[in-house]
Protein backbone atom coordinates (compact mmCIF):
# COMPACT_ATOMS: atom_id res chain seq x y z
CA UNK A 1 0.00 0.00 0.00
CA UNK A 2 3.02 2.00 0.58
CA UNK A 3 2.84 4.47 3.68
CA UNK A 4 4.65 7.26 3.29
CA UNK A 5 2.32 9.87 3.08
CA UNK A 6 3.44 13.85 2.34
CA UNK A 7 3.79 15.41 5.74
CA UNK A 8 0.28 18.38 5.81
CA UNK A 9 2.85 21.06 6.51
CA UNK A 10 4.88 20.35 3.25
CA UNK A 11 2.01 20.35 1.22
CA UNK A 12 -1.86 20.05 2.35
CA UNK A 13 -3.20 19.65 -1.10
CA UNK A 14 -0.65 16.89 -2.07
CA UNK A 15 -1.07 14.75 1.36
CA UNK A 16 -5.10 15.09 0.47
CA UNK A 17 -4.73 13.55 -2.80
CA UNK A 18 -2.48 11.04 -1.37
CA UNK A 19 -4.39 9.64 1.17
CA UNK A 20 -7.11 9.40 -0.42
CA UNK A 21 -5.85 7.43 -3.37
CA UNK A 22 -3.23 5.09 -0.55
CA UNK A 23 -6.18 4.58 1.86
CA UNK A 24 -8.23 3.12 -0.87
CA UNK A 25 -11.00 5.48 -0.78
CA UNK A 26 -11.27 6.72 -4.82
CA UNK A 27 -9.02 7.00 -7.78
CA UNK A 28 -9.11 8.92 -10.81
CA UNK A 29 -11.17 6.85 -13.70
CA UNK A 30 -10.79 6.79 -17.63
CA UNK A 31 -13.62 9.26 -17.42
CA UNK A 32 -11.95 12.52 -17.19
CA UNK A 33 -12.97 14.36 -14.28
CA UNK A 34 -14.94 11.25 -12.31
CA UNK A 35 -13.84 9.21 -9.79
CA UNK A 36 -14.15 5.50 -8.57
CA UNK A 37 -15.07 5.16 -5.36
CA UNK A 38 -13.70 1.65 -4.34
CA UNK A 39 -15.28 -0.53 -1.64
CA UNK A 40 -13.27 1.33 1.57
CA UNK A 41 -14.47 4.48 0.37
CA UNK A 42 -17.83 3.42 -0.31
CA UNK A 43 -18.62 1.71 2.82
CA UNK A 44 -18.05 4.95 4.66
CA UNK A 45 -20.25 6.78 2.14
CA UNK A 46 -23.00 4.17 2.93
CA UNK A 47 -22.82 4.88 6.64
CA UNK A 48 -23.02 7.95 6.45
CA UNK A 49 -26.15 7.61 3.88
CA UNK A 50 -27.74 5.05 6.27
CA UNK A 51 -27.74 7.60 9.40
CA UNK A 52 -28.91 10.53 7.09
CA UNK A 53 -31.33 8.74 5.33
CA UNK A 54 -32.63 7.55 9.23
CA UNK A 55 -33.02 11.01 10.64
CA UNK A 56 -34.91 12.00 6.94
CA UNK A 57 -37.43 9.34 7.28
CA UNK A 58 -37.32 10.71 11.25
CA UNK A 59 -39.00 14.42 9.71
CA UNK A 60 -41.30 12.62 7.85
CA UNK A 61 -39.41 12.68 4.30
CA UNK A 62 -39.85 9.43 1.69
CA UNK A 63 -37.52 8.67 -0.64
CA UNK A 64 -38.42 8.39 -4.37
CA UNK A 65 -36.51 8.73 -7.71
CA UNK A 66 -36.48 10.98 -10.51
CA UNK A 67 -34.98 11.18 -14.31
CA UNK A 68 -31.24 11.34 -14.84
CA UNK A 69 -32.47 13.37 -17.82
CA UNK A 70 -34.19 16.92 -18.00
CA UNK A 71 -35.80 18.52 -21.40
CA UNK A 72 -33.77 21.49 -22.07
CA UNK A 73 -37.37 23.17 -22.14
CA UNK A 74 -38.24 21.75 -18.51
CA UNK A 75 -34.69 23.29 -17.59
CA UNK A 76 -35.36 26.25 -18.63
CA UNK A 77 -38.71 27.27 -17.02
CA UNK A 78 -37.12 28.90 -14.45
CA UNK A 79 -34.32 31.34 -15.39
CA UNK A 80 -32.07 31.54 -12.53
CA UNK A 81 -31.59 28.32 -12.13
CA UNK A 82 -30.78 27.49 -15.68
CA UNK A 83 -28.60 30.09 -15.63
CA UNK A 84 -26.69 29.43 -12.49
CA UNK A 85 -25.92 25.94 -13.46
CA UNK A 86 -25.78 26.52 -17.73
CA UNK A 87 -22.22 26.45 -17.60
CA UNK A 88 -21.70 23.15 -16.18
CA UNK A 89 -24.09 21.22 -17.97
CA UNK A 90 -23.42 18.28 -20.25
CA UNK A 91 -26.07 17.69 -22.83
CA UNK A 92 -27.62 14.81 -25.10
CA UNK A 93 -28.28 15.16 -28.47
CA UNK A 94 -28.18 11.98 -30.52
CA UNK A 95 -29.36 8.89 -29.58
CA UNK A 96 -27.66 6.10 -31.63
CA UNK A 97 -24.40 5.50 -33.08
CA UNK A 98 -23.55 3.54 -35.98
CA UNK A 99 -20.69 1.86 -38.33
CA UNK A 100 -17.72 4.85 -39.51
CA UNK A 101 -18.10 4.24 -43.07
CA UNK A 102 -14.81 6.38 -43.21
CA UNK A 103 -13.09 4.62 -40.70
CA UNK A 104 -13.30 0.42 -40.27
CA UNK A 105 -14.26 -0.38 -37.29
CA UNK A 106 -15.47 2.65 -35.56
CA UNK A 107 -18.56 3.69 -34.34
CA UNK A 108 -20.01 7.40 -35.37
CA UNK A 109 -23.17 9.41 -34.10
CA UNK A 110 -25.91 8.80 -36.56
CA UNK A 111 -26.37 12.05 -37.67
CA UNK A 112 -30.55 10.55 -38.51
CA UNK A 113 -31.03 9.92 -34.67
CA UNK A 114 -30.66 13.43 -33.13
CA UNK A 115 -33.05 14.04 -30.93
CA UNK A 116 -36.12 16.29 -30.92
CA UNK A 117 -35.27 17.98 -27.85
CA UNK A 118 -32.18 18.11 -26.13
CA UNK A 119 -31.85 16.42 -23.27
CA UNK A 120 -29.70 17.85 -19.84
CA UNK A 121 -27.93 15.72 -17.56
CA UNK A 122 -29.54 16.90 -14.11
CA UNK A 123 -26.94 19.03 -12.63
CA UNK A 124 -29.67 18.99 -9.83
CA UNK A 125 -33.65 18.21 -10.50
CA UNK A 126 -35.79 20.75 -9.53
CA UNK A 127 -37.05 20.94 -13.11
CA UNK A 128 -38.07 17.24 -13.32
CA UNK A 129 -39.46 17.43 -9.71
CA UNK A 130 -41.31 20.33 -10.07
CA UNK A 131 -42.91 19.75 -13.65
CA UNK A 132 -43.84 16.72 -11.75
CA UNK A 133 -46.05 17.56 -9.11
CA UNK A 134 -47.47 19.54 -10.95
CA UNK A 135 -49.69 16.43 -12.12
CA UNK A 136 -49.61 16.09 -8.03
CA UNK A 137 -51.35 18.55 -6.84
CA UNK A 138 -54.36 19.55 -6.41
CA UNK A 139 -56.04 20.96 -3.18
CA UNK A 140 -53.91 21.89 0.30
CA UNK A 141 -54.62 18.06 0.78
CA UNK A 142 -51.75 16.93 -1.24
CA UNK A 143 -50.19 18.88 0.71
CA UNK A 144 -47.40 18.58 1.65
CA UNK A 145 -45.10 16.70 -0.31
CA UNK A 146 -42.03 15.94 1.86
CA UNK A 147 -39.71 13.76 -0.73
CA UNK A 148 -35.88 13.09 -1.08
CA UNK A 149 -33.76 11.29 -3.64
CA UNK A 150 -30.37 9.44 -3.51
CA UNK A 151 -28.94 9.82 -6.95
CA UNK A 152 -25.93 11.13 -9.04
CA UNK A 153 -25.43 14.69 -10.59
CA UNK A 154 -23.36 15.69 -13.32
CA UNK A 155 -21.39 19.39 -13.29
CA UNK A 156 -18.97 19.29 -15.83
CA UNK A 157 -16.08 21.29 -13.99
CA UNK A 158 -12.54 20.66 -15.89
CA UNK A 159 -10.63 21.13 -12.16
CA UNK A 160 -11.42 18.47 -10.26
CA UNK A 161 -10.46 16.81 -6.75
CA UNK A 162 -11.38 13.64 -5.51
CA UNK A 163 -14.47 14.00 -3.14
CA UNK A 164 -14.35 18.13 -3.32
CA UNK A 165 -15.15 18.23 -6.98
CA UNK A 166 -15.44 16.06 -9.57
CA UNK A 167 -17.80 16.17 -12.52
CA UNK A 168 -20.40 13.63 -11.50
CA UNK A 169 -20.78 13.16 -8.07
CA UNK A 170 -23.46 11.24 -5.48
CA UNK A 171 -25.55 12.99 -3.30
CA UNK A 172 -29.26 13.55 -1.56
CA UNK A 173 -31.89 16.20 -2.85
CA UNK A 174 -34.61 16.44 -0.67
CA UNK A 175 -37.54 18.49 -2.43
CA UNK A 176 -40.64 19.47 -0.42
CA UNK A 177 -44.08 21.70 -1.39
CA UNK A 178 -45.84 23.39 1.09
CA UNK A 179 -49.50 25.45 1.38
CA UNK A 180 -47.82 28.24 3.35
CA UNK A 181 -44.95 30.34 3.25
CA UNK A 182 -44.69 29.40 6.83
CA UNK A 183 -44.11 25.61 6.47
CA UNK A 184 -41.82 26.14 3.71
CA UNK A 185 -39.19 28.45 5.90
CA UNK A 186 -39.36 25.79 8.81
CA UNK A 187 -39.13 23.25 6.36
CA UNK A 188 -35.91 24.70 5.29
CA UNK A 189 -34.19 25.83 8.44
CA UNK A 190 -35.05 22.00 10.15
CA UNK A 191 -33.06 20.23 7.52
CA UNK A 192 -30.45 22.58 8.09
CA UNK A 193 -30.18 21.64 11.43
CA UNK A 194 -30.77 18.17 10.73
CA UNK A 195 -27.37 18.16 8.39
CA UNK A 196 -25.87 20.05 11.86
CA UNK A 197 -26.63 17.30 13.92
CA UNK A 198 -25.16 14.91 11.69
CA UNK A 199 -21.72 16.84 11.15
CA UNK A 200 -21.84 16.91 14.98
CA UNK A 201 -22.94 13.57 15.96
CA UNK A 202 -21.50 11.17 13.48
CA UNK A 203 -18.68 13.29 11.49
CA UNK A 204 -17.16 15.08 14.70
CA UNK A 205 -17.25 18.11 12.89
CA UNK A 206 -18.16 21.02 14.71
CA UNK A 207 -20.26 23.36 11.93
CA UNK A 208 -21.65 27.09 11.85
CA UNK A 209 -24.84 27.78 10.65
CA UNK A 210 -25.92 30.58 8.89
CA UNK A 211 -27.47 32.05 5.89
CA UNK A 212 -25.24 32.68 2.25
CA UNK A 213 -25.21 36.17 0.86
CA UNK A 214 -27.36 36.82 -2.09
CA UNK A 215 -24.55 36.41 -4.62
CA UNK A 216 -23.22 32.87 -3.14
CA UNK A 217 -26.84 31.64 -2.84
CA UNK A 218 -28.29 28.64 -5.02
CA UNK A 219 -29.91 30.18 -8.11
CA UNK A 220 -33.10 30.19 -7.96
CA UNK A 221 -33.72 30.35 -4.29
CA UNK A 222 -34.76 33.38 -1.99
CA UNK A 223 -32.85 32.41 1.00
CA UNK A 224 -30.18 29.70 1.27
CA UNK A 225 -28.83 28.04 4.84
CA UNK A 226 -25.92 26.43 5.25
CA UNK A 227 -23.34 24.74 7.48
CA UNK A 228 -19.78 25.70 7.31
CA UNK A 229 -16.86 23.63 8.67
CA UNK A 230 -13.58 24.37 8.91
CA UNK A 231 -10.63 22.27 7.54
CA UNK A 232 -7.11 21.84 9.31
CA UNK A 233 -5.51 23.74 6.62
CA UNK A 234 -7.39 26.90 7.63
CA UNK A 235 -9.60 26.60 4.91
CA UNK A 236 -13.30 26.37 5.07
CA UNK A 237 -15.88 23.76 3.15
CA UNK A 238 -19.48 24.37 2.60
CA UNK A 239 -20.76 20.68 4.18
CA UNK A 240 -24.44 21.05 3.32
CA UNK A 241 -27.15 23.74 2.14
CA UNK A 242 -31.20 23.99 2.64
CA UNK A 243 -33.22 26.07 0.16
CA UNK A 244 -36.27 28.09 0.57
CA UNK A 245 -37.09 28.43 -3.02
CA UNK A 246 -40.50 30.63 -2.53
CA UNK A 247 -42.83 30.10 -5.26
CA UNK A 248 -40.36 30.53 -7.56
CA UNK A 249 -40.37 26.89 -9.01
CA UNK A 250 -44.33 26.73 -8.75
CA UNK A 251 -44.41 29.72 -10.87
CA UNK A 252 -42.26 28.44 -13.41
CA UNK A 253 -43.97 24.91 -13.60
CA UNK A 254 -47.40 26.68 -13.12
CA UNK A 255 -48.22 24.50 -9.78
CA UNK A 256 -51.25 25.37 -8.11
CA UNK A 257 -53.04 24.39 -5.62
CA UNK A 258 -56.71 25.24 -3.63
CA UNK A 259 -56.31 26.05 -0.78
CA UNK A 260 -58.59 25.51 2.51
CA UNK A 261 -60.26 29.26 1.73
CA UNK A 262 -61.68 27.60 -1.77
CA UNK A 263 -58.86 29.97 -3.53
CA UNK A 264 -56.24 28.65 -5.75
CA UNK A 265 -52.46 30.30 -5.03
CA UNK A 266 -49.30 28.63 -5.60
CA UNK A 267 -47.02 25.89 -3.24
CA UNK A 268 -43.99 27.17 -1.60
CA UNK A 269 -41.32 25.49 -2.01
CA UNK A 270 -37.79 24.01 -0.59
CA UNK A 271 -34.73 21.89 -1.58
CA UNK A 272 -31.72 20.51 0.62
CA UNK A 273 -28.20 18.43 -0.42
CA UNK A 274 -25.35 17.00 0.64
CA UNK A 275 -23.03 15.43 -1.08
CA UNK A 276 -19.86 13.01 -1.45
CA UNK A 277 -18.12 16.25 -0.59
CA UNK A 278 -18.69 15.20 3.08
CA UNK A 279 -15.92 12.70 2.39
CA UNK A 280 -13.46 14.65 1.63
CA UNK A 281 -14.52 17.04 4.96
CA UNK A 282 -14.07 14.08 7.03
CA UNK A 283 -10.65 13.66 5.48
CA UNK A 284 -9.56 16.95 6.25
CA UNK A 285 -11.01 17.87 9.39
CA UNK A 286 -9.43 14.72 11.27
CA UNK A 287 -6.52 13.18 9.40
CA UNK A 288 -3.10 13.21 10.08
CA UNK A 289 0.60 12.86 8.57
CA UNK A 290 0.03 8.90 9.34
CA UNK A 291 -2.88 8.41 7.56
CA UNK A 292 -7.29 8.34 7.47
CA UNK A 293 -8.55 9.18 11.23
CA UNK A 294 -12.17 8.48 11.59
CA UNK A 295 -14.90 8.54 13.95
CA UNK A 296 -15.90 5.97 15.59
CA UNK A 297 -19.76 6.39 14.21
CA UNK A 298 -18.68 6.22 10.51
CA UNK A 299 -15.99 3.82 10.60
CA UNK A 300 -17.03 0.84 8.35
CA UNK A 301 -14.17 -1.03 10.55
CA UNK A 302 -14.40 0.01 14.09
CA UNK A 303 -12.09 -2.56 15.94
CA UNK A 304 -9.25 -4.76 14.04
CA UNK A 305 -7.35 -7.56 15.51
CA UNK A 306 -4.10 -8.69 14.43
CA UNK A 307 -2.24 -12.04 15.79
CA UNK A 308 1.00 -12.39 16.96
CA UNK A 309 2.66 -15.72 16.08
CA UNK A 310 5.02 -17.84 15.35
CA UNK A 311 3.30 -21.34 13.97
CA UNK A 312 0.12 -23.17 13.16
CA UNK A 313 -0.17 -23.92 16.67
CA UNK A 314 -0.26 -20.38 18.27
CA UNK A 315 -2.16 -19.42 15.32
CA UNK A 316 -5.15 -21.38 15.80
CA UNK A 317 -5.17 -20.95 19.58
CA UNK A 318 -5.46 -17.07 19.02
CA UNK A 319 -7.90 -17.62 16.80
CA UNK A 320 -10.37 -19.68 19.06
CA UNK A 321 -9.96 -16.32 21.10
CA UNK A 322 -10.19 -13.60 18.78
CA UNK A 323 -13.55 -15.81 17.13
CA UNK A 324 -15.39 -15.33 20.90
CA UNK A 325 -14.38 -11.82 21.25
CA UNK A 326 -15.46 -10.85 17.85
CA UNK A 327 -18.85 -12.45 18.80
CA UNK A 328 -19.28 -10.52 21.53
CA UNK A 329 -18.20 -7.05 20.55
CA UNK A 330 -20.67 -7.66 17.21
CA UNK A 331 -23.40 -8.15 19.96
CA UNK A 332 -22.85 -5.00 21.02
CA UNK A 333 -23.23 -3.62 17.11
CA UNK A 334 -19.45 -3.01 17.52
CA UNK A 335 -17.99 -3.90 13.53
CA UNK A 336 -14.85 -5.89 14.03
CA UNK A 337 -12.53 -7.33 11.70
CA UNK A 338 -10.21 -10.22 12.76
CA UNK A 339 -6.95 -9.76 10.08
CA UNK A 340 -5.79 -13.13 9.45
CA UNK A 341 -4.43 -12.59 6.41
CA UNK A 342 -1.37 -15.19 6.00
CA UNK A 343 0.16 -12.92 3.14
CA UNK A 344 1.12 -9.74 5.11
CA UNK A 345 3.31 -9.48 8.64
CA UNK A 346 1.93 -7.78 11.57
CA UNK A 347 3.72 -4.49 11.02
CA UNK A 348 2.59 -4.36 7.07
CA UNK A 349 -0.98 -4.90 8.77
CA UNK A 350 -0.36 -2.13 11.70
CA UNK A 351 0.81 0.08 9.06
CA UNK A 352 -2.29 -0.37 6.76
CA UNK A 353 -4.98 0.00 9.41
CA UNK A 354 -3.35 2.98 10.51
CA UNK A 355 -3.37 4.68 7.17
CA UNK A 356 -7.15 3.23 6.80
CA UNK A 357 -8.21 4.61 10.21
CA UNK A 358 -9.23 2.38 12.41
CA UNK A 359 -10.69 3.15 15.51
CA UNK A 360 -9.12 0.70 17.45
CA UNK A 361 -6.32 -1.90 17.03
CA UNK A 362 -6.38 -5.01 19.41
CA UNK A 363 -2.45 -7.20 19.16
CA UNK A 364 -3.06 -10.56 20.45
CA UNK A 365 0.00 -12.90 20.51
CA UNK A 366 0.98 -16.07 23.31
CA UNK A 367 1.98 -14.31 25.84
CA UNK A 368 -1.30 -12.53 25.57
CA UNK A 369 -3.09 -15.71 25.86
CA UNK A 370 -1.01 -16.45 28.91
CA UNK A 371 -1.80 -13.48 30.63
CA UNK A 372 -5.47 -13.31 29.45
CA UNK A 373 -4.79 -9.87 28.39
CA UNK A 374 -4.94 -7.97 24.83
CA UNK A 375 -2.96 -4.79 23.89
CA UNK A 376 -4.92 -2.30 22.66
CA UNK A 377 -4.17 0.70 20.50
CA UNK A 378 -6.23 3.95 19.39
CA UNK A 379 -5.64 5.27 15.85
CA UNK A 380 -6.43 8.77 16.98
CA UNK A 381 -3.77 9.60 19.46
CA UNK A 382 -1.80 6.32 18.98
CA UNK A 383 -1.44 5.53 22.52
CA UNK A 384 -1.69 1.90 23.98
CA UNK A 385 -2.70 0.04 26.76
CA UNK A 386 -2.51 -3.35 28.23
CA UNK A 387 -6.25 -4.87 28.97
CA UNK A 388 -7.39 -7.93 30.52
CA UNK A 389 -9.91 -9.92 27.51
CA UNK A 390 -12.28 -10.11 30.34
CA UNK A 391 -12.78 -6.48 30.29
CA UNK A 392 -13.02 -6.12 26.15
CA UNK A 393 -16.57 -5.84 26.02
CA UNK A 394 -16.77 -3.01 28.62
CA UNK A 395 -13.80 -1.58 27.73
CA UNK A 396 -13.83 -1.19 23.83
CA UNK A 397 -18.06 0.50 23.76
CA UNK A 398 -16.78 3.28 26.21
CA UNK A 399 -13.21 4.19 24.16
CA UNK A 400 -15.40 4.45 21.33
CA UNK A 401 -17.54 6.97 22.31
CA UNK A 402 -14.70 8.56 24.08
CA UNK A 403 -12.70 8.85 20.75
CA UNK A 404 -15.88 10.06 19.20
CA UNK A 405 -15.78 12.56 21.63
CA UNK A 406 -12.09 13.22 21.39
CA UNK A 407 -12.19 13.64 18.13
CA UNK A 408 -15.17 16.62 17.87
CA UNK A 409 -13.74 18.34 20.87
CA UNK A 410 -10.01 18.34 18.86
CA UNK A 411 -11.80 19.68 15.76
CA UNK A 412 -13.78 22.56 17.83
CA UNK A 413 -10.84 23.79 20.26
CA UNK A 414 -8.81 24.30 16.34
CA UNK A 415 -11.99 25.75 14.79
CA UNK A 416 -12.60 28.61 18.11
CA UNK A 417 -8.92 29.51 18.05
CA UNK A 418 -9.51 29.96 13.58
CA UNK A 419 -12.00 32.42 14.13
CA UNK A 420 -10.47 35.87 14.33
CA UNK A 421 -12.50 39.53 14.63
CA UNK A 422 -10.74 42.06 12.52
CA UNK A 423 -11.65 45.90 11.91
CA UNK A 424 -9.69 46.88 8.74
CA UNK A 425 -8.50 45.58 5.83
CA UNK A 426 -4.81 45.44 6.57
CA UNK A 427 -5.46 43.43 9.58
CA UNK A 428 -8.11 41.19 7.52
CA UNK A 429 -5.66 40.40 4.61
CA UNK A 430 -2.49 39.53 7.58
CA UNK A 431 -5.02 37.19 9.58
CA UNK A 432 -5.84 35.83 6.05
CA UNK A 433 -2.79 34.77 5.17
CA UNK A 434 -0.75 33.69 8.33
CA UNK A 435 -3.38 32.04 9.92
CA UNK A 436 -6.77 31.69 8.15
CA UNK A 437 -9.71 30.37 9.34
CA UNK A 438 -12.86 32.08 10.04
CA UNK A 439 -12.70 36.11 10.01
CA UNK A 440 -15.47 37.43 11.68
CA UNK A 441 -15.72 41.14 10.06
CA UNK A 442 -17.98 44.08 9.50
CA UNK A 443 -19.16 44.23 5.71
CA UNK A 444 -21.66 46.81 4.23
CA UNK A 445 -24.15 44.23 2.93
CA UNK A 446 -23.53 45.21 -0.79
CA UNK A 447 -22.34 42.55 -3.29
CA UNK A 448 -20.01 44.74 -4.95
CA UNK A 449 -18.05 45.16 -1.67
CA UNK A 450 -18.25 41.03 -1.80
CA UNK A 451 -16.81 41.09 -5.11
CA UNK A 452 -14.19 43.24 -4.65
CA UNK A 453 -12.90 41.10 -1.41
CA UNK A 454 -12.87 38.67 -3.36
CA UNK A 455 -11.18 39.62 -6.13
CA UNK A 456 -8.19 40.86 -3.95
CA UNK A 457 -8.29 38.50 -1.25
CA UNK A 458 -9.99 34.94 -2.62
CA UNK A 459 -12.08 35.08 0.39
CA UNK A 460 -15.93 34.99 0.46
CA UNK A 461 -18.13 35.36 2.78
CA UNK A 462 -19.04 31.91 4.30
CA UNK A 463 -22.65 33.11 6.09
CA UNK A 464 -23.83 35.39 7.79
CA UNK A 465 -24.10 33.44 11.08
CA UNK A 466 -27.44 32.48 13.12
CA UNK A 467 -25.93 33.12 16.48
CA UNK A 468 -24.29 35.94 15.23
CA UNK A 469 -24.10 39.16 17.71
CA UNK A 470 -26.02 42.31 16.06
CA UNK A 471 -23.34 45.29 16.57
CA UNK A 472 -22.88 48.74 15.19
CA UNK A 473 -19.69 48.87 13.23
CA UNK A 474 -17.71 49.79 9.87
CA UNK A 475 -17.31 47.78 6.88
CA UNK A 476 -13.32 46.78 6.67
CA UNK A 477 -13.77 47.58 3.28
CA UNK A 478 -15.55 50.79 2.49
CA UNK A 479 -15.69 51.75 6.20
CA UNK A 480 -19.64 52.49 5.46
CA UNK A 481 -21.56 51.96 8.23
CA UNK A 482 -22.63 47.85 8.88
CA UNK A 483 -24.94 46.33 11.43
CA UNK A 484 -23.30 43.45 12.25
CA UNK A 485 -20.67 40.81 11.35
CA UNK A 486 -20.45 38.20 8.76
CA UNK A 487 -17.75 35.07 8.65
CA UNK A 488 -15.09 35.55 5.97
CA UNK A 489 -13.03 32.66 4.51
CA UNK A 490 -10.71 31.20 1.65
CA UNK A 491 -12.82 28.01 0.91
CA UNK A 492 -12.74 24.86 -0.80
Amino acid sequence: MGKNLTKRAEDYSKWYNELVVKADLAENSAVRGCMVIKPYGYAIWEKMQAELDKMFKETGHQNAYFPLFVPKSLFEAEEKNAEGFAKECAVVTHYRLQNDPDNEGKLRVDPEARLEEELVVRPTSEAIIWNTYKGWIQSYRDLPILINQWANVVRWEMRTRLFLRTAEFLWQEGHTAHATEAEAIAETKQMNDVYAKFAENFMAIPVIKGVKTESERFAGAIDTHCIEALMQDGKALQAGTSHFLGQNFAKAFDVKFTNNEGKQDYVWATSWGVSTRLMGALIMTHSDDQGLVLPPNLAPIQVVIVPIYKNDDQFNAITVVVNKIADQLRELNVSVKFDSRTTHRPGAKFAQHELQGIPLRIAIGPKDLENETVELARRDNLTKQTIAIDDITNVIPQLLAQIQEDLYTKALNYRDDHITEVNDFEEFKKVLETKGGFISAHWDGTPETEQKIKELTKATIRCIPNDGIEEEGRCIYTSTNSARRVLFAKAY
